[in-house]
């Protein structure tokens, strides 16, 4: 039956999946992280304002190879997972990472035309003064698309997808609760993105409650003297490391004022992307140039 734990399943341990995890974090740096940074380097003239950008393609890319490694990590599980939960968050999640791709490729694209992500789309200049003023509207309904719907049917499956298989990832042998070398090294850059994808996605509710589930979970079973596995421990110990990363960069960009004004809510995590606009961003008179 789907969704049943098996019997003789129940204790099997599973070996640290080097090369999917591997995949996973390169992947995600260079087809999430490295998109925007594409669509800037790259010389405009190859990919017009008004064609699909170097990032849309990475973008696309990501939409069909992230779902297939979340469907082999979850097959790689020890345990039998509920399959039926499993498929519905993968459709979810290509349809949410399918709208922001339509989104975010607008959004980053008005860069070129001094969109500024520090302001609210109301407050840009090369939004407020649009006539008529309803194309304001359109453009936070955009804004609208891009920052909430598509990065709730985008996160939600996928944090829900890492819980699931987070669940099967626990084993009575205390010898494979350690984590080999190669685990080690990887945890880094996998920490970093999932800072980036916090901070960024601005789902830092959804990352915390993931996190304090995953904690509540083990304490459950170590009552029943289980322990995490080399897999677990590794997804367990890159949350631990992206909370303090996100701990650092709040407390960096605590008394910036205009960030403030942006974040107003009493979660105040700035998006890398508003402190680059804000702080380093050149693009607008490197659009002048073209």
């Amino acid at each position: 039956r789907h969704g049943a734990v098996k019997n003789e399943d129940t204790f099997k341990t599973s070996p640290f999946h080097l090369d999917l995890w591997f995949y996973f974090t390169l992947q995600n740096w260079v087809l999430d992280f490295g998109r925007p940074i594409a669509m800037i380097i790259l010389p405009l003239e190859w990919f017009p304002l008004n064609k699909p950008s170097a990032g849309d393609y990475f973008h696309m890319a990501y939409n069909v190879i992230t779902p297939f490694l979340l469907l082999k990590l979850i097959e790689r599980s020890p345990k039998t997972l509920p399959r039926s939960m499993v498929y519905v968050s993968i459709i979810m999640f290509v349809m949410g990472a399918s709208i922001h791709l339509v989104g975010d490729s607008v959004n980053h694209r008005l860069i070129f035309s001094g969109y500024q992500h520090h302001l609210s789309v109301r407050e840009n200049p090369i939004i407020k003064n649009l006539k008529p003023e309803t194309l304001i509207d359109s453009f936070e309904l955009l804004y609208y698309y891009d920052e909430y719907l598509g990065h709730s049917m985008w996160y939600i499956p996928f944090f829900l997808i890492l819980f699931i298989y987070f669940t099967g990832c626990f084993t009575p042998v205390e010898e494979e609760s350690r984590m080999p070398v190669a685990a080690l090294l990887l945890m880094g850059p996998s920490s970093l993105y999932y800072w980036y994808l916090v901070t960024e996605g601005q789902i830092f509710i959804l990352y915390i409650f993931t996190f304090f589930a995953m904690m509540a979970l083990v304490m459950h079973q170590k009552r029943k003297g289980l322990v995490l596995d080399s897999n677990g421990l590794f997804l367990f110990y890159s949350f631990i490391v992206t909370l303090l990363l996100i701990a650092v960069w709040v407390g960096w960009l605590w008394n910036d004022k205009i960030l403030r004004k942006k974040y107003p809510g009493v979660i105040y995590i700035p998006e890398p992307w508003a402190f680059y606009t804000l702080h380093m961003n050149n693009l607008h008179t490197a659009k002048e140039s073209f």
